[in-house]
């Protein structure tokens, strides 16, 4: 089944304008976008129109409360022009789950998927063929009653919006492990894509900047003992030829390209350990010279190399590998995203 969509064409297109070899990611948006809003309990009005502003109240709920969540997708191309989604199911269930968290409504399955398909759809050329290129998609929803109340909205905003997609990282990152502050405490809502939770770390993150790092890796609220999460992305350590990375909990987000490269590392033979990883553990395997990478995964990063990180005032490098794991692991996921190898478990969704 599909849900009814209004569609509204765009009059004329925006994509010549557009140098697709040099811009910022997330800076230059398609020619359509979806909407739908909860009212009288119920989402109505599906619509793809085309990109523009939207009028909404100063007195917005999202605006005072921050009740918003989004995701993040992407879509690709491969050499025949036909387009693929990879992994949406994923997407759709933890929107949902993210919903849950942030009492905002579910979207139901015909809908999500309906708006995402006809919308890629509808804005096909804008995704480009190449190393790293790619339409990232964003379905996000924000809380819309108009009334300062510091309680649940019942009104909502569903919205999709897509931009053209390059690497987002085209260097190694340098890192700092935070000693004091933490993206996400237990019992928070660290494992939603809730917005609250980007804007917590943009504080430490600019620090960080300041100090010449790239991105931080974010520890456990607790004791600032244990690894979480890095930036934006999941975080990965290749100690001897292991692999480990930390187990989802409520305070880490459960990333589908995460989960991906575990998979992709399994079915190529390297053992990969999921379990809590002290901070110390990684001093001592750099000391030792056991510690042979270190990298992050997510949708927009994709699979973004560490040269070397910072704890309290000692640096420590990670040096290149001949045989790196990273990106052996990073060309077996882009294979399968783009249809250049096979998909032995069935992780592109054609469009």
């Amino acid at each position: 089944m599909t849900t009814k969509i209004k569609v509204s064409k765009a009059k004329k297109s925006k994509i010549k304008d557009v140098d697709f070899e040099n811009f910022s990611f997330g800076s230059v948006f398609t020619d359509h976008m979806f909407e739908c809003d909860y009212v009288n309990e119920k989402w109505e009005n599906p619509a793809i129109r085309p990109y523009e502003k939207i009028s909404i109240e100063p007195s917005a709920s999202v605006f005072h409360y921050g009740q918003a969540i989004f995701e993040g997708m992407k879509a690709f191309k491969d050499d025949n022009n036909n387009v693929f989604l990879f992994r949406p199911n994923e997407n759709f269930e933890r929107i949902n789950k993210s919903a849950i968290r942030m009492s905002i409504p579910q979207i139901e399955r015909n809908l999500f998927f309906s708006a995402v398909e006809q919308l890629v759809n509808l804005d096909k050329d804008w995704i480009k063929k190449g190393e790293g290129k790619s339409l990232y998609i964003r379905p996000f929803i924000v809380a819309t009653d108009y009334a300062i109340q510091a309680v649940a909205s019942q009104n909502y905003k569903f919205m999709i919006i897509c931009a053209p997609a390059t690497l987002y990282y085209t260097k190694k990152l340098r890192v700092l492990i935070a000693d004091k502050y933490s993206r996400a405490a237990s019992g928070g809502f660290g494992y939603a894509k809730a917005a609250g939770n980007y804007a917590g770390q943009f504080y430490p993150t600019n620090l960080a900047k300041k100090s010449g790092f790239d991105q931080v890796i974010w520890t456990d609220s607790n004791e600032h003992k244990y690894i979480e999460e890095a930036g934006t992305m999941n975080i990965f350590f290749r100690i001897d030829n292991e692999l480990y990375t930390a187990p989802t909990t409520d305070t880490i987000l459960d990333g589908v390209t995460r989960k991906s490269i575990i998979e992709i590392a399994k079915n190529n033979g390297i053992s990969v350990n999921i379990k809590k990883i002290s901070v110390q553990e990684i001093i001592s395997a750099s000391n030792e010279k056991r510690l042979k990478e270190i990298f992050g995964t997510g949708t927009a990063a994709i699979v973004s190399q560490v040269s070397g990180f910072q704890y309290k005032d000692e640096y420590f490098e990670v040096k290149d590998q001949n045989d790196s794991y990273a990106e052996l692991l990073k060309t077996k996921l882009l294979n399968i995203q783009t249809n250049q190898s096979k998909d032995p478990l069935g992780w592109r969704y054609k469009i």
